[in-house]
């Protein structure tokens, strides 16, 4: 007699664990609260659909925080299986500049969606729509809108993170699972934009300007990649990707200081050289044409160096390298790409699944797991689903 499974949330987690379940012995069924599925996976496709990332496996499970909770499900299901897998339902894939993977051109996320759904829908997947889970009832049955009562033999929460309630996922359960006695952590944002108290003048010139091929440290951690000046402070992969490191600093300090290498091609050394070595008298013409820093990179330097400083070749060669920039707050909780908080990691066991209660299991963003943009969090989210239905299948 085949078991009965309910998934709880129609987003990537969901999708790949029903995928990979086997329907020889599950009867799965997926509750969403919405009318449709994958809001949050349609959202993120608006801005180009990065899918995961293709840098070495051992390489990419650093990038998470912390690695090793999630180390195991990355090996057993990575980004080259999950590039297959697509590829087999007609979704070709290829990797950018950025080592980032997309569909091919052309293919629209909700192709991508519905090609993901066929799949649940030949292998007999129910989807129930509009069914709001609300908690537990005293035989610990599921109950969803409060009055509709489900048992059943194994459950997996997939619910998401707290940001972009617009899509569903408000975060919302964490007082369910709270007063269930599970321990949880309060939702903070992640890959999100961060204040900087920036001159007015400054920002008047260059909001708006990005900073291209940067590198970005806090602590021990550094970032190559891109932000853009806002007028709130600092938002791009760059600073998305070292977000632990600020949130640890805001939490014990309540400020934070990132670090901007504004020229990692080139060491102090050669930096030191060229300025030296130049014709030209005035600075900052000194450091656009010879360095080929931009506009807004010489205004950064210009406002955070004094003018002795700014003018002395040593002092200034060791800002270009290292300027720091005092991070004040973070974006609101709704506006940040992800969140980071939810179910306490030691809270479930290697399966994911709860200590406290047996045949019950969260996976995905609902974890308090930390990943960077750039297809580290859907990746996750894919591996999570794969190897919990793996386990799931091995049961006898």
């Amino acid at each position: 007699m085949k078991k009965s499974v309910s998934i709880i949330g129609g987003g990537p987690a969901a999708f790949l664990l029903a995928a990979f379940l086997d329907p020889q012995k599950f009867n799965v069924s997926i509750y969403e609260k919405n009318k449709t599925l994958g809001r949050k996976f349609l959202v993120a496709g608006k801005g180009g659909f990065n899918l995961t990332h293709s840098e070495p496996i051992a390489q990419l499970i650093e990038r998470y925080t912390p690695s090793h909770f999630i180390q195991e499900a990355l090996l057993d299901f990575d980004n080259a299986d999950f590039q297959k897998w697509i590829d087999l339902m007609g979704i070709p894939t290829y990797i950018g500049s950025s080592k980032r993977v997309y569909p091919e051109s052309g293919i629209k996320p909700i192709e991508v969606l519905n090609a993901i759904l066929d799949v649940l829908n030949k292998r007999n997947v129910a989807i129930q729509f509009q069914h709001n889970w609300t908690g537990w009832n005293a035989n610990d049955d599921l109950v969803f809108n409060s009055d509709i009562a489900i048992k059943s033999d194994h459950t997996i929460f997939a619910m998401g993170g707290g940001s972009w309630k617009i899509t569903g996922s408000d975060g919302t359960w964490l007082d369910l699972f709270h007063k269930k006695g599970v321990d949880v952590v309060p939702f903070k944002a992640s890959n999100c934009a961060y204040c900087v108290d920036w001159n007015t003048d400054f920002i008047n010139s260059f909001e708006g300007n990005p900073l291209k091929n940067i590198a970005l440290s806090c602590g021990s951690k550094t970032q190559k990649g891109e932000v853009v000046i806002t007028r709130f402070g600092l938002e791009g992969n760059a600073i998305y990707a070292v977000s632990p490191q600020i949130r640890d600093e805001l939490n014990s300090k309540q400020k934070a200081t990132i670090f901007l290498d504004l020229k990692p091609t080139l060491s102090y050394d050669d930096l030191l050289q060229k300025i030296r070595k130049s014709n030209i008298k005035k600075t900052s013409e000194k450091l656009q044409k010879e360095l080929k820093l931009t506009p807004a990179q010489i205004g950064l330097l210009k406002i955070y160096l004094s003018k002795e400083t700014y003018l002395n070749s040593e002092l200034l060669a060791q800002n270009i390298k290292k300027l720091p920039v005092e991070i004040t707050g973070a974006a609101l909780l709704d506006e940040a790409i992800s969140t980071t908080g939810g179910i306490k990691l030691n809270s479930v066991d290697e399966n994911f699944q709860l200590k406290m209660m047996d045949n019950h299991y969260c996976i995905g963003e609902m974890l308090d797991l930390d990943a960077p943009t750039g297809g580290y969090l859907l990746q996750s989210c894919f591996s999570m689903g794969v190897f919990l239905a793996r386990h799931l299948n091995s049961i006898p």
